[in-house]
């Protein structure tokens, strides 16, 4: 089995990789770190992954993903994706997001899912969490890190 983290460079992302760094040890799986980057400087200037007029270099995004990923958790995989357009007129950015978590889920067969994102504890459907969507998929459990 797998368990896979969505991992942003919060601190409850980092929080989410450490609770499957330690489930994973207590059950002998495997924890695949996934950083989703969308190819939107505004999305990411939101998140205070960009800074205003600074240019978007995803691959630098990633490596500096990795090397936070590295330190807590350094047996994990990482991976690092930029998702592709959807084919729906109304798809957001975060909507992309889930996607591509989705996708991977899928691909890696997760048995559970780490989240840790920002806005995923504080409704049970914030319009700018991946949480809600994620939780919806019955192929794999959720646990959702709602503190540091």
């Amino acid at each position: 089995m797998t368990l896979l983290v969505p991992f942003d460079g919060s601190g409850l992302s980092k929080t989410a990789l450490e609770r499957a760094t330690e489930f994973a040890d207590y059950r002998d799986e495997e924890v695949v770190a996934l950083s989703v980057v969308p190819d939107d400087p505004e999305y990411l200037q939101n998140r205070g992954l960009l800074d205003e007029g600074e240019s978007l270099d995803v691959d630098a995004l990633c490596e500096e993903f990795e090397r936070e990923i590295r330190e807590i958790a350094p047996e994990a995989r990482f991976r690092c994706k930029t998702p592709g357009s959807s084919d729906s007129m109304v798809a957001t950015v975060i909507d992309d997001v889930t996607r591509t978590i989705r996708e991977v889920a899928d691909e890696i067969d997760a048995s559970i899912v780490f989240i840790g994102s920002e806005n995923a504890g504080r409704v049970s459907t914030p319009v700018t969490s991946v949480g809600s969507p994620i939780s919806e998929d019955p192929r794999y459990d959720v646990h959702i890190v709602r503190h540091a």
